[in-house]
């Protein structure tokens, strides 16, 4: 396999771990948060409070979280982006030591 196609192979590879981690944990949150709610009405475990309200809005805030790193976040910094940040910088980076050496000669003269 040839470096770019590989490059593709891994980074398709961990999109679709990310993407099954995301469905993991919603129906992790979806199970739980039905637990949560029979705990709470039926099994009687403080049912004078609604504290699965707040546990299971706390876990939705961190899902969504999740949600926004992995089609967000990750969809658009990947190594691409990564590779024309870096790209920029050193470009910036020539042009400066070019800059910089063209007034040292400057001041030679």
């Amino acid at each position: 396999m040839e470096k770019e196609q590989h490059e593709l192979y891994e980074y398709a590879r961990n999109r679709i771990k990310q993407k099954k981690q995301l469905y993991f944990h919603f129906i992790f949150f979806f199970v739980g948060s039905i637990f949560l709610l029979i705990s709470n009405k039926w099994l009687n475990v403080y049912p004078e409070r609604q504290w699965w309200v707040w546990i299971v809005a706390i876990w939705a805030f961190l899902f969504i979280l999740h949600f926004i790193k992995v089609f967000i976040t990750d969809r658009f910094m990947n190594k691409n982006w990564e590779r024309s940040q870096i790209d920029k910088l050193m470009l910036s980076q020539k042009k400066k030591v070019e800059q910089l050496k063209n007034n040292i000669e400057n001041t030679k003269i």
